[in-house]
């Protein structure tokens, strides 16, 4: 049980997530589990705030009892500095998407790796490994990327707006995995055309940010494609890449596990996650 007796008040801090699901499956399953549970959206777009609100916001959580946050776009490494300790999964992805508040202190979790890979056994087993583009190396990027070498990805090709942010990813990746199978891409058509399959970690397609992160004739109907964005579950990318016959995965399957590990952060009590996938197919 949380140390708030039988009750939870839980949050998720993030930039433009009026459609996020989390709030419902979370209290959803709190009902089924016989707790208060309430969980409150703090947006930073709807709030007029950035990424230096992360302090205030944080500060006010734990003055009004809160037991936990999850952390979303654009918040998750931008949070590790506010933190007292960190799981070891956190420390060595880099990243922090659920902190835990307790006994006065704040404490980083990542709960995506595991949701990633959760979703990624499910929704695309037996694919071929050999190699893999992944766009995208923010928090959730890293995630996904611990997530992919620990299936077994051979050579995982990491392309970023920033590149400098792709090599330091790839880099933390070589330190964890021995072979040095990440690298940071340069030639993105060249690396499509070799690749067994294409993750997207960027927002783009989410429904504030539409698009395709990568151009529509790089897909071919040998590659599958893996989508973290949830709102919507068919983006722009599965859309195409279903359409030229790819198979694909969306990115329910990471939302819900991730929501299920949270949940139970918060709350100590173990969820039925068979009972929050359906919770979520239904909203």
């Amino acid at each position: 049980m949380s140390q708030n007796n039988g009750s939870v008040l839980a949050g998720l801090i993030g930039a433009g997530i009026q459609a996020s699901r989390t709030p419902a499956l979370h209290e959803r399953e709190g009902d089924a589990q016989g707790l208060r549970y309430l969980y409150r959206l703090i947006d930073l777009d709807a709030l007029q705030l950035n990424i230096n609100a992360l302090p205030d916001l944080l500060l006010a959580a734990e003055r009004m009892a809160f037991t936990g946050l999850n952390i979303t776009f654009p918040c998750k490494q931008a949070i590790i500095p506010l933190l007292d300790e960190l799981s070891p999964e956190a420390r060595g992805i880099g990243a922090v998407n659920t902190v835990v508040l307790k006994d006065g202190k704040r404490v980083g979790h990542n709960t995506d790796c595991l949701g990633f890979a959760e979703g990624f056994r499910r929704g695309l087993q037996g694919v071929a490994l050999e190699r893999v583009v992944q766009m995208g190396a923010g928090g959730a990027g890293a995630a996904v990327a611990h997530a992919l070498l620990d299936e077994g990805v051979q050579q995982l090709t990491i392309f970023d707006v920033d590149s400098s942010r792709a090599q330091s990813l790839a880099d933390n990746l070589n330190q964890h995995f021995a072979g040095g199978r990440a690298k940071a891409g340069i030639d993105l058509p060249s690396a499509m055309a070799q690749a067994d399959g294409l993750v997207n970690t960027t927002p783009m397609g989410m429904a504030k940010l539409p698009g395709m992160p990568v151009p529509l004739e790089l897909l071919r109907a040998e590659l599958w494609v893996a989508e973290i964005v949830y709102f919507p579950l068919e983006t722009e990318l599965l859309r195409n890449a279903r359409e030229l016959g790819c198979r694909t995965l969306d990115g329910g399957t990471m939302a819900v596990f991730q929501a299920v590990k949270a949940f139970e952060l918060f709350s100590g009590v173990t969820p039925d996650s068979q009972r929050m996938v359906a919770h979520f197919q239904s909203l």
